[in-house]
């Protein structure tokens, strides 16, 4: 394993490399000590990429890394106020455009799924994709029955290539979490878990399908968000066949344009199906770049939107969303003492925290902002500001947060291209304040009461038994309490640490001893004896780096 994952670091640095982002492996200290070896290899003389522009050499960079490389590019170019215009024009072209693979591999695949050849299904079928991503493709056909549809078949050895590049990250964020001081906030090995299973779920065709059922259910009749129809008979793991679109992909702008689309009106909408799928449904799109959503212009003062690619949906733990909305809320009204003391009770900050302190640390980053025009507000940068205030603080990651904290972004960034003068804030607040009045009014609570009246009743008739088991086992000497907090899990990885760097310190002693009497009796084998020695000082010298990092 360790040598897959080694092999994986070199592939990425030798694309990094070949393709002239030197700047990028400069700045990555995980790969400095080796990065002179491709500068010395002649493949890498006379393969690196030139006559091309930045934005195109990452591109093509990030295709040749694969799937989990081309997701971060999507992500990346929607968020043009972050980064420079030429490089988000390329980055977009990973939205859709990514080179697909053979037809005959799609036909094949499917038929194998379906167990039909596909004159048996199909009508007409297009071998020559509509749309390539970076775990799919999809191809345009019609059923027997007379429905246009798009057929989406996973690309050949996804599962094996993605488990590969898991593995890296996961390498990556166990070092991490041995070696870096800020890991115990970060929660990297957490982070990369909670990542695993996003991107597993997105490989299996059947969620996806369930995903899109669930959110046209939720969208019946509005006028706001349309999702097309699944033809379940047709899907299968690697293969899923819904009704195709008609529309136009939103990063169209002039075509838009000419179209006479109400922009204001779209920006303002998007904020609106975003917040309404996190508070009032629960169940979001997670997925939101450009190549996933089009708009539908029957009248164009009324737009709507359409959406496809349903791999990757978020939910929210009821307490999350409560303080979720909370701190929304009391940001817009600028109460900055009620954003603290919810960082505090949520447990999102050590529970010891002055909330006076974190209260002005928000201050000093929120106040500044709202003296400003609201196209100048950018809700990313802020996040990325309170982020770094809440440093000090010994603020920790929620990795259940990230994947919404993601798809804010999207939004956000995808409505002020639309619409620079978007008010993120006027738009948001009365869907959240409206939630909030609906979760706390008394029908409200009486219906929850309601719903779980089963449980606590099935509960309560456990309580005597429970009882009577405790008072025997207490009387027997057989009842025990189990104590675990943050304190006693920081001693353990300490004293796990610990014993690394113990070990390490014993292995030096053991090879150090062993190669000097290796070179005193075996005389005609001194390179041997050389070699433990200097194995011995390279283990004593990462156990003093250790030791100076840790300490």
């Amino acid at each position: 394993m360790r040598l897959r994952v080694a092999g994986r670091l070199l592939q990425i640095q030798r694309a990094l490399v070949r393709h002239g982002l030197d700047d990028f492996i400069r700045a990555t200290h995980l790969y400095r000590p080796f990065r002179f070896l491709f500068y010395l290899s002649p493949w890498t003389w006379f393969q690196r990429s030139a006559g091309v522009t930045r934005g195109e050499r990452l591109r093509l960079a990030l295709e040749e890394l694969g799937p989990i490389f081309i997701k971060f590019g999507q992500a990346l170019s929607t968020r043009r106020d972050l980064i420079p215009v030429d490089i988000a024009d390329e980055l977009a072209k990973l939205q859709d455009r990514v080179p697909p693979f053979a037809g005959e591999l799609a036909v094949a695949a499917i038929e194998r799924a379906l167990g039909a050849s596909l004159d048996d299904v199909f009508s007409s079928f297009d071998s020559t994709p509509l749309a390539a991503a970076s775990i799919a493709q999809v191809h345009a056909a019609t059923l027997r029955t007379g429905q246009d549809v798009v057929v989406k078949v996973l690309r050949p050895g996804m599962h094996e290539v993605i488990d590969l590049d898991l593995e890296v990250l996961g390498t990556l964020a166990k070092l991490a979490d041995e070696y870096w001081q800020d890991a115990r906030r970060l929660r990297p090995i957490e982070v990369v878990g909670e990542y695993r299973k996003t991107i597993f779920d997105e490989l299996d065709l059947m969620r996806e399908a369930a995903n899109a059922a669930q959110l046209k259910r939720n969208f019946a009749g509005s006028s706001l968000l349309y999702v097309p129809e699944v033809y379940w008979d047709y899907c299968r793991v690697n293969v899923m066949v819904m009704e195709r679109i008609h529309g136009i992909i939103i990063s169209r702008m002039d075509e838009l344009r000419a179209r006479g689309a109400n922009f204001a009106k779209l920006a303002q909408n998007g904020v609106e199906i975003f917040f309404t799928q996190v508070f009032r449904h629960n169940f979001f799109h997670a997925d939101m770049h450009p190549g996933n959503i089009f708009v539908q212009l029957e009248d164009p003062e009324n737009p709507r939107y359409a959406a496809i690619d349903f791999g990757i949906v978020g939910t929210l733990q009821p307490r999350d969303q409560h303080y979720l909305a909370e701190n929304f809320l009391a940001f817009f009204d600028r109460d900055y003492a009620r954003v603290a003391a919810l960082h505090v009770e949520s447990g999102w900050v050590p529970a010891g925290t002055r909330v006076d302190e974190l209260e002005s640390a928000v201050r000093t980053v929120c106040e500044p902002i709202f003296n400003k025009p609201l196209k100048e507000i950018s809700f990313a940068q802020v996040l990325l500001r309170l982020f770094e205030a809440a440093r000090r603080f010994d603020m920790h990651v929620q990795p259940q947060l990230i994947l919404l904290q993601k798809t804010l972004l999207n939004i956000e960034g995808l409505g002020r291209e639309l619409y620079p003068e978007l008010d993120l804030w006027k738009t948001a607040q009365p869907i959240l304040r409206t939630w909030m009045r609906e979760r706390m009014s008394p029908l409200a609570v009486l219906r929850r009461v309601r719903m779980q009246l089963p449980d606590t009743v099935e509960a309560l008739k456990q309580v005597p038994q429970l009882f009577q088991t405790a008072v025997r086992e207490a009387a027997e000497g057989r009842l025990r309490f189990r104590v675990a907090n943050d304190d006693v899990a920081q001693l353990r990885d300490e004293l796990r640490r610990a014993g690394s760097r113990r070990d390490t310190a014993i292995a030096a002693a053991v090879l150090w001893l062993s190669g000097l009497i290796w070179s005193a009796v075996f005389v005609s084998y001194q390179w041997f004896g050389w070699i433990q020695m200097c194995a011995a000082i390279g283990l004593a010298i990462r156990h003093r780096s250790t030791r100076w990092q840790r300490g």
